[in-house]
């Protein structure tokens, strides 16, 4: 089969870009032929950059760049901000541009928070009405959609992927710190909604009956997003009364040096303000993470406790409570990381996701019995 599909791209820094390049990449496997339509500065095999996200004729530049490659069906790996002002706008004549030459639409919808405001309503029906399957990451967000937008039946629910990997030995050596030490990690780019300040401030306290305890935090900012929020977080912890325990990792994170990272961790706090889903609760996942989630972002809270692969704090004083417990309670940390690791290998492995989204491509291509796909 010949896909299309429409997303950012590694190395562009985005989750979405991870998540394309990690799907697209288990769909080659399975035998397809992929074609990436990127926003400008996706690099790699078959990686046509095209577009810009404020460009005004960005659906013409998509599809008729797209078109040249034939493909059987289209993929969009949709986040608002992506099909620029306002609400992704320009979306919406790309999917119908498809759809008038005959081709399938199918949309992964990145951002579907529980409450749908009003201009995102209207879009996201347009969308609804012109694509042929939309993907949901969470059961909780197509029910959004049937509540706030309406009655549609081509919604899927296939959830996040995850690697399925081991774990980099002597990760925490690697990164210059003792092998007894308790990791605690922040990690993913800067943005005010993710919290991470409320991490920072209480970890005197974390420290204080932690003895072994140290914040390692690697992340940074997203092209040239939230530059404020970052001088804010570096500020606090270089006046922390426990700087001396916390680890600020600069500059560009190779794909090595993040697994290096996380491959260290004993517990990633995840004290999110808001949020649809989480790539890097999803990288927790991979490397066994145990993790510690804030209950303001629905998805991050029932996988917590679904899978059982951590703990729910609804305060700061339970932040700080349930991060010692991991630290110090060794049954229960290795408990949580198996449960996540299993968690992966079972539902959520980048191959098993590829499968499924698959199986709905077939689902729109009703290729005749004596036809034959050759690669």
């Amino acid at each position: 089969m010949r896909i299309g599909v429409v997303s950012t791209y590694p190395p562009i820094e985005c989750g979405i870009a991870t998540y394309t390049k990690y799907l697209t990449d288990r769909l080659t496997a399975l035998g397809h032929e992929l074609y990436i339509v990127s926003q400008f500065g996706g690099r790699g095999e078959k990686v046509y950059p095209a577009f810009d996200s404020e460009d005004t004729d960005l659906a013409k530049k998509v599809f008729r760049m797209m078109i040249k490659f034939t493909p059987d069906i289209v993929h969009i790996q949709h986040e608002f901000l992506l099909f620029g002002k306002p609400e992704g706008i320009s979306c919406i004549p790309l999917v119908y541009r498809f759809k008038l030459a005959g081709i399938p639409v199918v949309i992964t919808l990145h951002t579907v928070y529980e409450e749908i405001p009003k201009e995102r309503r209207i879009v996201l029906d347009a969308i609804l009405m012109g694509a042929e399957r939309v993907i949901v990451h969470e059961k909780y967000q197509k029910s959004a959609i049937l509540r706030e937008v309406g009655q549609f039946d081509n919604i899927r629910v296939i959830p996040h992927g995850a690697r399925e990997l081991e774990p980099v030995p002597e990760a925490k050596k690697k990164i210059g710190l003792d092998e007894d030490a308790k990791v605690v990690l922040l990690c993913g780019y800067f943005r005010r909604t993710k919290g991470m300040d409320r991490i920072i401030r209480i970890f005197p306290q974390i420290a204080e009956r932690v003895e072994k305890a140290v914040l390692v935090i690697a992340s940074k900012l997203r092209q040239d997003e939230y530059h404020d929020y970052r001088d804010e977080l570096l500020g606090l912890a270089e006046n922390s009364p426990a700087s001396k325990k916390i680890l600020v990792v600069r500059g560009q994170i190779s794909q090595e040096t993040f697994d290096t990272i996380m491959s260290a961790a004993d517990v990633v706090p995840l004290p999110y303000r808001k949020g649809a889903q989480s790539g890097i609760f999803a990288h927790c996942l991979a490397f066994g993470a145990p993790v510690v989630v804030s209950p303001d972002v629905r998805s991050l809270r029932e996988a917590a406790t679904g899978i059982k692969c951590g703990l729910v704090a609804a305060s700061d004083e339970e932040f700080v409570e349930y991060i010692v417990k991991i630290l110090t309670d060794d049954a229960l940390r290795n408990e949580l990381s198996r449960n996540a690791r299993e968690y992966v290998r079972k539902a959520v492995s980048w191959k098993l996701i590829a499968e499924r989204t698959m199986e709905l491509y077939q689902e729109l291509i009703k290729t005749p019995s004596r036809f034959k796909y050759l690669q």
